[in-house]
């Protein structure tokens, strides 16, 4: 894994991470640090990094984004708050309602009443369910697919309630992102490149669908925390600048791993149809807006975030999934016969792991 971040000056500033173990949290962690940053990871989870030796910087808190009063406790100490905990689509309805919602409420609530400097939440793309048009802006329609996507809708308005109190709350609505740490479902696409397989694609995989890598994330939530207060407290969409197709952006990852293997475009009724049956029977790691997207056009704006944050991605689509995929290599012995439904595990492949062979 990857060493501890070098600690710059001390920063008199300190900041919360609901979250702070997951596969952003950490990646955050470690940007806040470089910045000169204290940080406070608040998770369910044990923050199990390198970083937790660094005992005048780091200071974890295991709790519950739930549980109000541990939460405000927590967050008694720190300046800003950056609210990344969330329940992903994998887990029960209930859990993704009581996470989402319940817990921003807590979140935005303590914030509000220790009056927290600034508040950065993490949304999600999915707010815009499946759109009929693009790209993308931040006042488009609603529309959440699912109970994640609801729950995320519903967060936000927990936001935009405090905010009308006073509180400053950014709200980013990043595309997936990848990066260091991340497994979940991308694992499935690295797994089969280092086993020298190609890799099929919902439809022809001539759409465009972008995406993020963690570390520009990181660094829009940094400016987020450091522009002014009144262009701060806004939404702004947050992915990569560059991007191609899902064919080509895939493909990538293919020419990265040595094999000659390419992409395979599969029919998409027939396959669509497939996974909604493995679904039902809960043999597959793929929910509904991922492969109900998969095939379609997805992209945002994000020249609000560039023109008002500053915000300047480094990675395109492709750059950030080799640069995953390498770093799933070289950290392969950590987590192989490992799976849950996290983004830091892979999601178990099920019925999928079959299909393997033809490809």
């Amino acid at each position: 894994m990857a060493a501890p971040a070098k600690s710059p000056v001390k920063s008199t500033k300190t900041v919360l991470i609901t979250g702070g173990a997951g596969f952003l949290g950490i990646n955050l962690v470690r940007h806040l640090l470089s910045k000169g940053c204290n940080v406070i990871p608040y998770d369910l989870a044990d923050f199990d990094y390198p970083e937790k030796d660094m005992k005048d910087r780091v200071f974890p808190v295991k709790g519950d984004v739930r549980d109000f009063d541990a939460l405000k406790k927590a967050m008694s100490k720190a300046d800003y708050l950056v609210h990344t905990a969330a329940a992903l689509p994998l887990y029960t309805p209930e859990d993704i309602h009581s996470t989402e919602v319940i817990g921003t409420r807590n979140a935005m609530r303590a914030a509000y009443e220790l009056k927290i400097e600034r508040v950065v939440h993490i949304s999600s793309s999915a707010v815009y369910g499946i759109p009929d048009h693009h790209p993308l802006i931040e006042e488009d329609k609603l529309d959440g697919v699912g109970p994640y996507g609801v729950a995320k809708i519903m967060a936000e308005f927990e936001c935009l309630k405090y905010r009308g109190k006073g509180l400053t709350v950014s709200i980013l609505r990043p595309k997936s992102f990848v990066g260091p740490e991340r497994l979940g479902v991308f694992a499935m696409l690295y797994d089969w490149a280092k086993d020298k397989h190609g890799f099929p694609m919902i439809g022809s995989g001539d759409n465009r669908y972008q995406l993020l890598d963690v570390e520009d994330l990181c660094e829009a939530i940094w400016l987020a925390l450091t522009i002014n207060k009144e262009d701060a407290n806004d939404v702004f969409n947050i992915g990569a600048k560059e991007f191609g197709t899902m064919r080509t952006d895939y493909q990538a990852v293919l020419d990265a791993a040595g094999f000659g293997k390419k992409i395979k475009p599969m029919p998409e009724k027939l396959v669509i149809g497939t996974l909604v049956f493995l679904e039902k029977l809960k043999l597959s790691p793929l929910y509904k807006w991922v492969y109900e997207t998969a095939s379609k056009d997805s992209f945002l704006s994000i020249e609000k975030a560039e023109k008002v944050l500053g915000f300047k991605p480094k990675y395109s689509n492709a750059e950030a999934l080799v640069r995953n995929y390498k770093w799933y290599i070289a950290n392969l012995d950590a987590f192989e016969n490992k799976s849950g439904i996290t983004h830091r595990v892979p999601w178990k492949q099920g019925a999928l792991s079959m299909a393997k062979r033809f490809f």
